[in-house]
C-alpha cells in the first residue's frame, strides 16, 4: 500500500479520554485514568494564559518554534498516512479526525488493532531506535488534520521540553492502560459485551466532553476484527441492539447511552 501525498493545513480540534471497562468479574478499570490529551484540553480552555514552558504543549506553538521537522498536514478519508514496512521516521499527532491502525499477515490477512481519535499520537514507536520500520498501517477513517513531527525533532523535544515530555508520557501510560483493558475485555467478556464496549468507545462515552453519538461509518468486518469474532455474530448483535433501542442506523450509526447497560450488566 503506497502512502499518498498530504497537504498542509492548520486547523485544530482536540478531544480527550478513555472509557471504563467492566469485566465479568465485576471490576471497573480506567474510569479515573488521565486522558492522553487532557493536558491539551486544559491549555485550550486557559485563554492563552500560559507560561513559556507550557506554550509548547499546543501543536501550533510547537510548530511555530524555529527549526525544521514539524508541519501540519491533512489527509482525506481512506488515505494512507503510513504503511506497514515503511521507514519509521516521524510521529503524527491527531488534531482532528479518526485513524485506523491495521496489520497485514504474510498471507495478506488484515486485522484492525486500534481506532484512534483527536488527541492521540500515531507512530510513536519510532522514537525507539530499535524500531526502524512501521509495524502497522495507519489509514484515515475521516478527513484528518495531523501534526507531523520528524523523529529527530521528537527526540529533541522530549529531552529539552519538560512540559511536552510530560504530556507524551501521560499519553503512553493511558495507551498502555487501554491495551490492558482490551486484554481483560477479550479474556473475560462475551463477544456481545466486547462489541458494545467498542461502539461506546467509538462514540466517546465515558470520556470528558460530550459523547459523539453519531460515529464515522465503519464496516461490520472492521468491527469483527476489533472485537475478535465473526462478521455474522456482529450482524446478529447489531440487529439485537437496534431492536432494543441501544443503537440506530439508517445511513449513519447512532449510539445511545442505554448501550452502557450491556457493558455493565453481569
Amino acid at each position: 500500500m503506497k502512502t499518498n501525498n498530504i497537504q498542509p493545513d492548520a486547523k485544530t480540534d482536540f478531544e480527550p479520554g478513555i472509557l471504563p471497562v467492566k469485566n465479568s468479574m465485576g471490576r471497573k478499570n480506567g474510569q479515573s485514568r488521565l486522558s492522553p490529551s487532557g493536558s491539551f484540553e486544559k491549555l485550550l480552555k486557559s485563554n492563552g494564559k500560559l507560561s513559556r514552558a507550557e506554550a509548547v504543549l499546543t501543536p501550533e506553538a510547537f510548530l511555530e518554534k524555529s527549526g525544521l521537522g514539524r508541519k501540519v498536514v491533512t489527509t482525506e478519508k481512506d488515505q494512507s498516512i503510513f504503511s506497514q514496512g515503511d521507514a519509521a521516521n516521524a510521529v503524527f499527532f491527531i488534531q482532528k479526525g479518526k485513524v485506523k491502525l491495521t496489520v497485514f499477515s504474510k498471507r495478506g490477512k488484515e486485522a484492525t488493532i486500534a481506532l484512534l481519535g483527536a488527541g492521540s499520537f500515531v507512530g510513536e514507536e519510532c522514537v525507539a531506535a530499535i524500531q526502524p520500520h512501521r509495524m502497522a498501517t495507519a489509514i484515515a477513517l475521516t478527513q484528518c488534520t495531523l501534526l507531523r513531527i520528524e523523529r529527530g525533532e521528537m527526540v529533541r523535544a522530549l529531552h529539552e521540553e519538560q512540559a511536552f515530555s510530560d504530556v507524551f508520557v501521560a499519553f503512553l501510560l493511558a495507551r498502555n492502560a487501554r491495551i490492558q483493558e482490551d486484554l481483560i475485555d477479550q479474556l473475560f467478556n462475551s463477544s456481545e459485551k466486547r462489541l458494545a464496549r467498542t461502539l461506546l468507545l467509538l462514540a466517546r462515552f465515558g470520556k470528558e466532553g460530550t459523547p459523539e453519538t453519531v460515529i464515522p461509518k465503519i464496516s461490520q468486518e472492521t468491527l469483527a476484527e476489533m472485537v475478535g469474532t465473526t462478521r455474522s455474530r456482529v450482524s446478529f448483535f447489531m440487529n439485537r441492539f437496534r431492536k432494543l433501542g441501544f443503537i440506530e442506523y439508517n445511513g449513519v450509526l447512532r449510539v445511545n447511552s442505554a448501550l452502557l447497560n450491556v457493558v455493565l450488566h453481569d
